[in-house]
C-alpha cells in the first residue's frame, strides 16, 4: 500500500460552512497561568469520578502512595509529642540538679530518626504518585491523539483551531499539575490534620476543644475570602485572553502593522488592555493573598489561648511543661492544613474544568465505522452519481451532481469563489460523508471502502503549503516512508526542488518548518508536489498547486505535471485558467452545481460561463477610472 500524501492534514473547504461559536480566549496562549480554571466545572462530582477513574489501572501505585502518607504523617506527628519527652527530662533535671543527657540523647536520637523516616518515606509518596499522575497522563495523551485521527473533518472544520489544541496541550498539562498537587497535598493535609486533633485529644481534651473553635471560624473567613477573590479572578482572565489575543493579532500581523505605520495605534492598545490586566491582577491576587495572614491572626489567637489555659494546667500540675510545648507545636500545625486544604480545592476545581473540556473532545462523535480493509488495484474511473451535499442543512450546496472521469483524464474543475471546487475533492477523499448519491472508484462505493485504503491511492497538493519541522529530505519522504534515498532524489528532480536545494549549505540536510524562513513560498510549494511524486498516487488531487511560483517555473511544473498524470485520474483545481487548457475535461461550476463542461476549445465556441472567465483574465480591456 502507498501512503497517504497530504499537504495540511486535510483540505480545507470553501465558503459555506456553519458558523463557528468561538470559545473564550483566555483558554489558551502564553499568559495561561496553571492552577486557574478559565471556567468553573459543570458538573464538579462526576467529572471528578470520571478523572479519578483515569487511575482505575494505577490502583496499586496508588495504594501505595496512601501507605507511604500515612506512615510519612504519623512518624511526623509523633515527634512533638516524643519532643514534649526531651523537654520534660531538661525540665526535671533543672528541678533536682542534673539532667540525664544519656536519656535525653536517646529521645533526640529517636526523634532525628523519626523525622528523617517522616521526610525520605515522603521523598518515595511523591516519586510514586508522580508516576502515577504521568503514566495516566500518557494513556491520556494518547487516548485523545487516537481520538484526534478519528475525527471528521466536518468536527475540526467546526472548533476553533487555538482551543482545540488548548484542549489538548494547556488542559491536559493542567490536569496534570493539578493532580500531582492535590493529591499529594489533600492526602498530607487531610491525614496531618486527623494525626494532629488525635494527639491533641491525647495530650489534653479541654486544649484541644479550645484549638476546634478555629475551625468554623476559619471555614468562614476562607468562605468569605473566596467568594470575594473568584469574582476578581473571573476579569482577571478575561483581561487576560484580550491581551493575548492582542499580542498574537499584532505578532502574526506584524508586517502589516509596519506597512500601515500601526506601531503607535497597537502599543496604545496594548497599554490599555495591559492596564486593565493590572487592575484585575491586583484585586484577585490582593484578596487572595489575604487568606494566609488571616489564617495566621487566627493562628496567634489560639496560640494565645492555649499558652494562657496551658499555663495554667501546668500550675494546677495537671499537665507537664513537655506537654503543653508539643500542644503549642500541634496548635501550630493544626491550621496549616486546612489552609492547603482550601487552596488545594480551587486547584483542583481548576483541574477538573480542564478535565471536563478534555472529555468533551473524548465523547465527541467520530467517523462511522471503517469496512474491513482490502487489496485494492484500482485503474482511476471515479464517477459521482446524482451526488448532494451540504455543510448546513439548511443551506444546499451541491445538489444532484453527475460527471464520469475516466482513467488517466485530467479533470479541471473551475468556477468562482464558494462554488463548491475544493468540497468536491474532499468528497472524492471522504472527508465529508454525503447526504445523497455515490461515488464510485472503479465501481465500487468509496462509502463503502476503507477510509485508509481510499487515501493510500490519492495524491494531494494543496494551496495552502504543509511543512513540518525537519530536513528537506525528510519532508519530501514523508509521501513514501518506504521510498530510497534514490526515488527521493529522483521526486526532487522531477518537482524541480533539486535545482535549487543545491544552493542552500546544508543541502537536503537543510531543517525547514511551516514557517518557511529558510526557503520561498514557491520553494515550498515545490517541495509539496516533490512529495506528491514520490507517493506516486493513483489519483493526484492538485488544488492551485502553482499558484505561489513564478512564471517560468510553473512553466516547468507544468511540464512536470504533464509527467505525473500520465496513467493517473487528475484532478486540478485552477483560477489561472493558462494552467488547465489541455485538461481532458473541464468542469465549471456555480453555488454547487456544474454549468458548463467540455474541453478548453469547446467551452471557448459556446461562449457562455467559462468563455466569461475567461474574458475575465485574459480579454477584458483596461478602462480608465
Amino acid at each position: 500500500m502507498r501512503p497517504i500524501s497530504t499537504d495540511s492534514g486535510g483540505a480545507q473547504p470553501e465558503p459555506a460552512r456553519p458558523p463557528v461559536s468561538e470559545r473564550p480566549a483566555f483558554a489558551s496562549g502564553p499568559f495561561r497561568a496553571v492552577g486557574m480554571p478559565a471556567e468553573k466545572s459543570k458538573d464538579f462530582g462526576g467529572s471528578t469520578r470520571r478523572l479519578f477513574g483515569l487511575m482505575r489501572s494505577e490502583r496499586a501505585g496508588a495504594v501505595a502512595v496512601l501507605c507511604l502518607a500515612l506512615v510519612s504523617v504519623t512518624l511526623s506527628v509523633l515527634g512533638p509529642k516524643i519532643l514534649g519527652h526531651a523537654t520534660d527530662i531538661i525540665f526535671d533535671g533543672i528541678r533536682h540538679g542534673g539532667v540525664d543527657f544519656s536519656r535525653l540523647r536517646n529521645v533526640l536520637l529517636v526523634v532525628v530518626v523519626l523525622y528523617i523516616g517522616a521526610s525520605v518515606l515522603s521523598w518515595l509518596q511523591s516519586y510514586t504518585l508522580a508516576g502515577v499522575v504521568q503514566r495516566t497522563m500518557y494513556r491520556l495523551r494518547s487516548e485523545v491523539e487516537d481520538k484526534l485521527n478519528r475525527f471528521p473533518l466536518r468536527y475540526v472544520d467546526s472548533q476553533p483551531r487555538g482551543d482545540l489544541l488548548s484542549r489538548v496541550t494547556n488542559d491536559i498539562d493542567n490536569i496534570a499539575q493539578s493532580l500531582q498537587q492535590t493529591l499529594s497535598q489533600l492526602l498530607t493535609s487531610t491525614l496531618t490534620l486527623v494525626g494532629v486533633m488525635v494527639m491533641m485529644f491525647v495530650i489534653s481534651p479541654i486544649l484541644a476543644m479550645v484549638a476546634l473553635v478555629t475551625i468554623p471560624l476559619s471555614l468562614v473567613i476562607m468562605k468569605t475570602i473566596t467568594k470575594h477573590s473568584k469574582k476578581r479572578f473571573v476579569a482577571q482572565w478575561k483581561h487576560t485572553g484580550a491581551l493575548n489575543a492582542q499580542i498574537e493579532e499584532a505578532f502574526s500581523g506584524h508586517a502589516l502593522v509596519k506597512v500601515f505605520g500601526r506601531q503607535g495605534e497597537i502599543e496604545q492598545r496594548f497599554r490599555d488592555k495591559n492596564g486593565d490586566l493590572y487592575q484585575a491582577s491586583f484585586g484577585a491576587q490582593f484578596i487572595a493573598g489575604i487568606i494566609q495572614p488571616a489564617m495566621m491572626f487566627l493562628g496567634n489567637l489560639n496560640y494565645v489561648a492555649i499558652a494562657v489555659i496551658g499555663g495554667l494546667r501546668v500550675s494546677s500540675g495537671s499537665l507537664s511543661i513537655g506537654d503543653v510545648q508539643a500542644f503549642i507545636q500541634y496548635s501550630r500545625q493544626f491550621t496549616q492544613p486546612l489552609t492547603q486544604l482550601a487552596s488545594m480545592a480551587n486547584v483542583l476545581q481548576s483541574g477538573v474544568a480542564s478535565a471536563e473540556r478534555v472529555f468533551e473532545l473524548l465523547d465527541a462523535d467520530e467517523e462511522g465505522t471503517e469496512s474491513p480493509r482490502r487489496e485494492m488495484n484500482p485503474r482511476g474511473r471515479v464517477q459521482f452519481d446524482h451526488v448532494s451535499f451540504s455543510y448546513d442543512p439548511a443551506t444546499p450546496l451541491i445538489t444532484e451532481l453527475s460527471f464520469v472521469a475516466e482513467p488517466g483524464q485530467t479533470i479541471a474543475i473551475v468556477g468562482p469563489t464558494g462554488a463548491g471546487k475544493t468540497t468536491l475533492v474532499n468528497l472524492i477523499m471522504r472527508f465529508y460523508e454525503l447526504d445523497g448519491g455515490a461515488i464510485t472508484l472503479d465501481g465500487n462505493n468509496i462509502a463503502e471502502m476503507a477510509r485508509h485504503d481510499l487515501r493510500a491511492e490519492v495524491g494531494m497538493v494543496l494551496q495552502d503549503t504543509w511543512l513540518f519541522s525537519g530536513t528537506i529530505h525528510d519532508n519530501i519522504r514523508y509521501g513514501n516512508l518506504d521510498a530510497t534515498d534514490e526515488q527521493i532524489l529522483e521526486a526532487a528532480r522531477a518537482a524541480y526542488v533539486d535545482r535549487f536545494v543545491h544552493s542552500l549549505p546544508e543541502g537536503y540536510a537543510t531543517i525547514v518548518d511551516d514557517e518557511g524562513g529558510t526557503v520561498s513560498a514557491g520553494e515550498k510549494q515545490l517541495l509539496t508536489i516533490a512529495r506528491a511524486f514520490l507517493a506516486d498516487p493513483t489519483i493526484l488531487i492538485l488544488d492551485e498547486a502553482t499558484s505561489s511560483v513564478d512564471t517560468r517555473t510553473e512553466v516547468l511544473i507544468q511540464k512536470a505535471m504533464a509527467a505525473l498524470r500520465s496513467k493517473r485520474t487528475s484532478f486540478v483545481i485552477a483560477h489561472r485558467l493558462s494552467t488547465i487548457r489541455d485538461a481532458d475535461l473541464i468542469l465549471v461550476m456555480d453555488s454547487g452545481s456544474i454549468v458548463e463542461q467540455g474541453t478548453h476549445h469547446e467551452l471557448l465556441l459556446k461562449g457562455g460561463a467559462y468563455f466569461t472567465l475567461y474574458s475575465a483574465q485574459f480579454a477584458a480591456p483596461a478602462t480608465e477610472v
